[in-house]
């Protein structure tokens, strides 16, 4: 299965699941993180919408999470780069 690194945002090839100790084959960040799982919310409470997780402090450090699911919607986090991006072509000729 292909999904997107949330750190450096390439695109890497994982199996069925991703192990608490895999890292991205670029950048070397841990993939077993909350910023990678589908209930990885930050307006939710603790920023994790499954209601039986553990709190986890370090969302983007390996974690034990039983609820870890990988979500591969990745580029949604880049909202505020992409936000500015537009407010700088916008006013690029002023």
């Amino acid at each position: 299965m292909n999904i997107t690194c949330w750190s450096c945002l390439k695109e890497i090839e994982v199996g069925d699941r991703i192990g608490r100790t895999e890292e991205c084959p670029k950048c070397y960040a841990d993939l077993h993180v909350c910023r990678m799982c589908k209930f990885w919310d930050t307006s939710a409470a603790g920023e994790c919408r499954e209601p039986n997780a553990d709190r986890v402090l370090k969302k983007e450090k390996s974690n034990f999470c039983d609820y870890f699911s990988v979500r591969n919607d990745i580029e949604g986090d880049n909202k505020i780069s992409d936000a500015k991006a537009k407010l700088d072509a916008l006013f690029k000729n002023l």
